[in-house]
C-alpha cells in the first residue's frame, strides 16, 4: 500500500508542453492563429504557467486590438507580471525556433485541451473519492455528485460559464438572424400543430413547458402526439417518462394516432384485413424513430437526470416529455407535499437549462375547476401551483366544451389554452380531437 501512494505522489498529470509552447509561438506569429485558438482554450487549459500567462498577455493585446508579435508580447507579459525568467526575446525566439507550424495550430490546441479534461476528470475524480472515504452524503447524492461533476466535464465545450457581452450579443444576432431566415417562424423543436407552433415558435431548449388538463381530456394523447411527430417526422430523439401507463400501452395508442386504425380494435385484436396493412406500416415508422420510452414508476428526479444525460450523449436527445408530474418521487425529507413538487418542478426547469433541450411535463388540475360554471382551466387550478407555475416558461391548458356541455357547438373541439408564456403571447388554439384514434389534428391545415 505504501508502494502506491508513493508511486501516486510522483504521477505528474496530464500535459503537453510542447503543444502549449507551440500554441504560445503560433499566436505570436500569425494574427489568424490567435482567433482559433481563442475559439478552443481558455487560460485555464494551460497546465504551464509560464504559457498561461503568455496566453493571457496576448488575448490583453487582441482585446485592445494592439499588435501582437515577439516584442510587444513580451512588453505586456512584463507589463502584468513583471520581470521573469521567460518573458524575454531570446525565450520568445526559442520557442518560434522549435519548428512551430501555424497551420497546425488547431491540433495543437485541440491536444492542449484534451489534457485539460484529462486534469478535470482527475480532479473530480479526487473529490468524488474524497467525499467517498468520509462518507460525505448519502450514496444517492454521492452518486449523483459524481455523475454531474463528469457530466459537466464532458459537456464543458458547450458552455454554461461566464461569458463576455460581445460572445453573447454575437449569439443573439445569430439566432435573430437565424430566426429571420424563417420568416418570424420557427425557432425551437416543433409540436406538429401548426397554429399552435405559430404562437410559440416551437418548444425552446431550457423551457420547462406544462400541459396541465382534468382526467379525460386528452393530455396524455396530446403529448403523444407531440412526441410520436417529433421522433417520427423530424427526427428528434424523444424521451417520454411515463409513470401511469406501460410501455406496450403507450405504443399502442402511438400505433393508433399514426396508422389511423382505431384504439378500440388494436386493443382487442379485432382489425380489418384492409387495416393491416397501416397498422404494419406504423409499426415500421415508429421502430424506426427516436423514440425512447421508459415506464418507471415513481421515477425520482435524479434517476430521471442520469438516464436523460446519458441519451444526451448518446443520441443527441433534443425533447423531454414527463406523465406527468405529480407522480415523481421528490426529496424524502420533504416537509410537505407541496415542497417536494416544487423540488421536482424546480429540479425539471434546471435540468432543462443544463442539457438544453425542452421539458414537457404534465400536470393534474385541482377539483375546483369542475365546482365553476365555466369550466376553463386558469392558473391558479394547477395542484401545488405556486412553485409549478413559477417555474414552467409555458404553460398550456386543454379544455373540450363538449365533454361538459352535451350540447355544445364545438363536438370534436378541443381548446389549448396559452396562458403563460415568457417570450409570447398568451391565446387560444382549437385543434380537432379523434377519440377514435387518441389523436389530435390541426383544425385549419392539413398537417
Amino acid at each position: 500500500m505504501a508502494e502506491e501512494d508513493n508511486r501516486s505522489a510522483i504521477l505528474v498529470k496530464p500535459h503537453s508542453e510542447e503543444a502549449e509552447s507551440s500554441v504560445i509561438a503560433s499566436m505570436i506569429i500569425d494574427s489568424d492563429a490567435v482567433i482559433k485558438v481563442m475559439d478552443i482554450l481558455t487560460e485555464d487549459d494551460f497546465y504551464d504557467l509560464r504559457y498561461k500567462n503568455y496566453f493571457k498577455a496576448i488575448r490583453k493585446l487582441f482585446n485592445e486590438r494592439s499588435p501582437i508579435d515577439p516584442l510587444t508580447v513580451t512588453e505586456e507579459l512584463t507589463r502584468m507580471y513583471g520581470p521573469t525568467d521567460y518573458g524575454s526575446l531570446d525565450y520568445v525566439g526559442n520557442m518560434i525556433s522549435r519548428g512551430t507550424v501555424t497551420s497546425n495550430v488547431t491540433y495543437y490546441s485541440n491536444l492542449v485541451k484534451e489534457k485539460s479534461i484529462l486534469r478535470e476528470l482527475i480532479n473530480t475524480n479526487d473529490e468524488v473519492s474524497k467525499k467517498c472515504y468520509t462518507n460525505d452524503g448519502s450514496l444517492e447524492e454521492i452518486l449523483s455528485f459524481a455523475e454531474k461533476k463528469v457530466f459537466d466535464v464532458v459537456s464543458k465545450h458547450t458552455g454554461g460559464e461566464m461569458e463576455d457581452i460581445n460572445q453573447i450579443v454575437l449569439k443573439t444576432l445569430k439566432s435573430i438572424k437565424e430566426a429571420s431566415k424563417n420568416s418570424g417562424g420557427l425557432t425551437g423543436v416543433p409540436t406538429g400543430f401548426i397554429d399552435l407552433d405559430e404562437m410559440t415558435s416551437g418548444m425552446h431548449g431550457g423551457e420547462l413547458i406544462l400541459l396541465a388538463a382534468r382526467p379525460a381530456m386528452g393530455k396524455s394523447a396530446l403529448a403523444l402526439n407531440i412526441a410520436s411527430y417529433c421522433a417520427i417526422n423530424r427526427g428528434i430523439t424523444t424521451a417520454v417518462f411515463s409513470l401511469e401507463m406501460p410501455k406496450i400501452q403507450l405504443v399502442k395508442r402511438i400505433m393508433s394516432s399514426v396508422s389511423k386504425v382505431s384504439a378500440g380494435e388494436i386493443n382487442t385484436g379485432a382489425i380489418e384485413p384492409d387495416a393491416w396493412g397501416e397498422l404494419m406500416e406504423g409499426a415500421r415508422k415508429i421502430a424506426e424513430s427516436g423514440l425512447v420510452l421508459d415506464d418507471t414508476s415513481g421515477v425520482t428526479l435524479m434517476d430521471l437526470r442520469s438516464k436523460c444525460r446519458k441519451l444526451k450523449l448518446e443520441k443527441n436527445l433534443g425533447l423531454i416529455i414527463i406523465d406527468y408530474l405529480q407522480l415523481m418521487t421528490g426529496e424524502k425529507n420533504a416537509e410537505s407535499r407541496q415542497n417536494e413538487i416544487a423540488g421536482i418542478s424546480r429540479g425539471l426547469k434546471v435540468l432543462a437549462r443544463e442539457l438544453d433541450v425542452p421539458i414537457l411535463a404534465l400536470s393534474q388540475l385541482s377539483r375546483g375547476v369542475e365546482s365553476r360554471t365555466d369550466k376553463r382551466p386558469m392558473l391558479s387550478d394547477l395542484r401545488e401551483s405556486g412553485a409549478i407555475e413559477q417555474d414552467a416558461d409555458v404553460v398550456l391548458f386543454i379544455y373540450r366544451d363538449d365533454y361538459y356541455n352535451k350540447e355544445s357547438k364545438e363536438k370534436g373541439i378541443a381548446e389549448v389554452i396559452i396562458s403563460k408564456q415568457r417570450s409570447g403571447p398568451t391565446g387560444v388554439v382549437k385543434l380537432v380531437w379523434q377519440p377514435d384514434y387518441t389523436r389530435f389534428r390541426n383544425i385549419s391545415h392539413e398537417q
